[in-house]
């Protein structure tokens, strides 16, 4: 039987090879058409990036946000995932962050957002309360948009 103390504590969302990770989604009542079109627009785009000019979508492409988000986007598929490097100005690595959008409803698409390569329990934390907070503000611009 092992001793309990001499066996390693398992820490949240911690992984054996890339850091520490983080999902955080919600599902809205949009369709995937929708949900894209808000993240590609400015208001999207600030709310996950930062203010960024001249922004394309397009797989290479570089960027650097008034706030000090960097990175650069690795995967773009048009209505369904961008998968890019991210990282804050302060941090010495850059983390992989992934945005799906998952749909099996025509009116309702799930917004995913997982980032790994997070170098400490702690940015995971932020990193869920950051990414909570922008799909709530999400969720808030497209009640809006319903009523409107």
């Amino acid at each position: 039987m092992k001793n309990q103390n001499t066996e390693s504590r398992k820490i949240v969302g911690q992984t054996a090879s890339t850091g520490f990770q983080v999902g955080v989604r919600r599902t809205m009542p949009i369709t995937p058409e929708q949900a894209w079109a808000f993240l590609t627009s400015s208001e999207g785009v600030r709310l996950w990036l930062g203010h960024v000019s001249n922004l394309t979508f397009r797989e290479g492409e570089t960027f650097i946000s008034s706030e000090g988000i960097s990175g650069q986007f690795r995967v773009v598929k048009p209505l369904r995932q961008f998968r890019l490097k991210w990282s804050m100005k302060d941090w010495e690595k850059p983390s992989t962050l992934q945005i799906r959008l998952l749909s099996d409803k025509a009116d309702r698409t799930t917004i995913s957002f997982h980032q790994e390569n997070l170098d400490h329990e702690n940015t995971r934390e932020q990193m869920k309360l950051h990414w909570e907070e922008v799909l709530n503000e999400i969720r808030q611009k497209v009640s809006i948009l319903e009523r409107e």
